[in-house]
């Protein structure tokens, strides 16, 4: 009975696992709010301000300053980066994100490393409080993530309890950073697991909803972006909204391409000129100082700004210099290996998106609008879900931030509009495109990621000692070939079996792998996750 009730929770079935959310969400509550405090206490060194008034006293400092402090941030953390790859602190030399989260889940049975987290959270708190223009719900998310993969560990999660403890971490951080329980819920389900299975719909809504309270209870119930009361919504503003939608669409697949791009390049610069990859962020810091000489509002997270873009403090013409300057400095400290995530500069781009649209619209119509507010919130939602591709849990943010049942369905229409249009134009969601480049493409279903993640080693019938007389030649597979190489090889040649070598100077064979066998594994991986997806 008891080792029933063990096993059960072990696996994420148990009663028990309650229990266990509520820790996790304490634990990524909290550490949040550390997050939080620690970017606050750079910034404060910096800038002698918080995030709350960093863009308008950035306004008024000095044009050396606004040049010296990400210079300065540039060269910690190029000394950080390069002490974490010595130290096997930071092996990549880069701050990690939602996409090593995703990665965790999909490939990595929830397991994440403690120390590499841990140190990667410093590295967000340096560069965000030192002006790199990124978000801090990535990190976040990953931190929450990270201590929970640990409390799974320390309790001997199998693989799916883990995967369930990462979602929980996922979803307490996010309720944590905005204020926003039931969106943390969903952004969980909608982007970290992929599904929503009724075990994790518990144990996950427990976290975010302990997240959220952690937050209230330090900061009270005030949501991150001073949201002004918005004027009643009239019929004509929901074609709008879906105008608003495409335009969203098209600046979400302008930043994603450059946040996918550019990094690559950048390193490929580094390997030609022979120049360590953990000195970029030191021009980063100095081409962000540059751009800051041009808007100091780009400086940093950007909730300040932000929340003047929704109260319509900017003119039409500044709101479109802020999203050009803002793209290109969110890009940069991203490809120069600046810590951060994309959240929060997705918000920003959208709230100015959305803030020129409703000027524009307002001097074209008159009164016969919502204004330039409501639009400022729509955008806000449009951009964010189609870089994220999470369009129901921004929805769900929008309605968390303005209570308003119109703004939240204006959203969904221009949400829904964008990021259809994205995806199909990049193939993906932004962190789906990451993961394509690290080899596992989350966006094909299980279906394909099966292939990619299943080892033949895991497949093969291992073999006792040949003798050289008995080991045939010609094609053969190596042990760490993946499942869909192996069945590519099987239809090529045409043949029911081959061996299976070591990867090494020796090449050793192994063992053997047939068409059966691989046909039966991936049977049984497929069968397996889809029990996991819907029970």
């Amino acid at each position: 009975m008891i080792t029933r009730i063990g096993q059960a929770f072990r696996d994420g079935r148990g009663p028990a696992l309650l229990g266990l959310a509520i820790m996790v969400g304490i634990i990524a509550g909290y550490a949040t709010l550390g997050l939080r405090l620690g970017i606050g206490w750079v910034e404060q060194a910096a800038f002698g301000v918080t995030e709350e008034r960093l863009a308008s006293t950035a306004a008024s400092l000095p044009a050396w300053r606004l040049v010296l402090i990400p210079v300065i941030t540039g060269c910690i953390i190029a000394a950080m980066l390069g002490l974490g790859r010595r130290f096997g602190l930071s092996p990549d030399a880069r701050g990690l994100g939602v996409a090593d989260v995703l990665e965790a889940r999909a490939v990595k049975a929830g397991r994440l490393d403690v120390r590499s987290g841990l140190y990667s959270a410093i590295l967000s708190a340096v560069s965000l409080g030192g002006g790199a223009s990124a978000g801090r719900e990535g990190p976040a998310v990953h931190l929450g993530a990270t201590l929970a993969s640990a409390l799974g560990s320390w309790f001997g999660m199998a693989p799916r309890g883990s995967r369930i403890l990462l979602a929980c971490g996922a979803a307490a951080a996010v309720s944590a950073s905005f204020n926003a329980p039931i969106a943390g819920a969903l952004f969980a389900f909608e982007v970290v697991l992929g599904h929503y299975a009724l075990r994790s719909i518990a144990p996950v809504a427990t976290s975010s909803v302990v997240g959220a309270l952690i937050v209230r209870h330090h900061f009270g119930q005030a949501p991150v972006f001073g949201v002004p009361e918005m004027a009643a919504a009239s019929l004509w503003d929901f074609p709008a909204a879906a105008v608003l939608g495409v335009a969203a669409a098209g600046l979400a697949v302008l930043f994603n391409r450059g946040v996918i791009h550019l990094p690559p390049l950048f390193a490929g610069w580094t390997e030609r000129f022979h120049i360590p990859s953990w000195l970029l962020p030191i021009p980063g810091g100095l081409a962000i100082g540059l751009l800051a000489l041009m808007a100091p509002e780009i400086l940093g997270v950007g909730y300040e700004a932000t929340s003047n873009a929704l109260a319509t403090e900017y003119t039409f013409g500044l709101l479109i210099v802020l999203i050009v300057l803002k793209t290109l400095a969110t890009i940069i400290s991203l490809a120069c290996r600046f810590a951060g995530g994309v959240f929060s500069p997705s918000l920003y781009l959208g709230a100015m998106l959305g803030s020129a649209f409703g000027i524009a619209l307002t001097i074209l119509t008159g009164d016969q609008t919502a204004g330039p507010g409501f639009f400022a919130v729509i955008g806000m939602g449009a951009v964010a879900g189609a870089v994220l591709g999470a369009p129901l849990s921004t929805t769900l943010i929008v309605f968390e931030l303005t209570t308003s049942y119109e703004a939240s369905v204006a959203v969904l229409v221009a949400v829904s509009l964008a990021t259809i249009l994205s995806q199909s134009t990049l193939g993906g969601s932004l962190f789906q495109l990451q993961m394509r480049r690290r080899g596992y493409d989350i966006a094909g279903g299980a279906s394909r990621l099966v292939l990619q993640i299943v080892r033949v080693r895991d497949v093969m019938e291992p073999l006792g000692s040949w003798g050289e007389e008995s080991v045939p030649d010609g094609t053969c597979l190596y042990e760490d070939d993946t499942l869909g190489r192996a069945f590519a090889v099987l239809d090529a040649e045409q043949i029911d079996s081959v061996i299976v070598r070591e990867r090494s100077d020796a090449q050793a064979v192994i063992g053997i792998i047939s068409k059966s066998d691989a046909q039966a594994a991936y049977a049984r991986s497929l069968a397996e996750i889809s029990e996991e997806e819907h029970r």
